[in-house]
């Protein structure tokens, strides 16, 4: 039985479809990005992001989307966070662990009768509203997020605690401070 989900979506730019460590995708969509590979879809269900591969050629395929890449100052990470708490309150979710960083966001959800993939819509949606109604997203053309996320069905109370101390710690791993959120709450089985 699910008990939560780890997600992991990325902010616009993040991780290509292309990327040279594998992704999730079958397809390259975009001609600019196309001249950089065709699509290197995994199944791996572990992590990618440490694994060796051409980092001029990714970041040359990052400049050459239609938008510059996102990376979150600050003020907009704070914004993005306040969309997240708001999307809970609404949907009355269990947020039992976030990390937003420049470039991605970590949560870790309890179980819902709404479906994950709706849930991420939800947070995703807050968080772009409260970009822009704070005046922090002046170009309503730009994107804000990728379109797809990473959804991990966590199906034991160990999963859950592991995935917890995972996106804790995540920030620490990007030389960020720990982030305490109030709207995070205690696990609850």
């Amino acid at each position: 039985m699910i008990l939560a989900y780890h997600v992991i979506f990325g902010a616009y730019g993040f991780w290509l479809p292309n990327d040279p460590r594998g992704s999730w995708s079958e397809f390259v969509g975009a001609w600019e990005l196309y001249r950089f590979g065709k699509a290197t879809k995994t199944t791996e269900t572990r992590s990618l992001a440490h694994a060796g591969h051409d980092r001029k050629l990714r970041l040359a395929a990052k400049l050459a989307l239609k938008f510059p890449a996102v990376e979150f100052s600050g003020p907009q990470a704070l914004a993005v966070a306040q969309g997240f708490d708001e999307a809970r309150r609404e949907g009355r979710y269990a947020i039992w662990a976030c990390a937003v960083l420049p470039e991605h966001v970590h949560l870790v959800i309890g179980r819902h009768e709404r479906r994950i993939g709706r849930i991420i819509g939800h947070l995703k949606t807050r968080a772009t509203q409260r970009l822009k109604s704070e005046g922090l997203w002046p170009d309503p053309q730009r994107p804000v997020w990728a379109e797809r996320g990473w959804k991990v069905f966590l199906d034991s109370i160990e999963d859950v605690g592991r995935a917890v101390a995972y996106v804790a710690e995540n920030p620490a791993k990007e030389g960020k401070r720990p982030q305490r959120w109030s709207f995070v709450v205690p696990i609850e089985m």
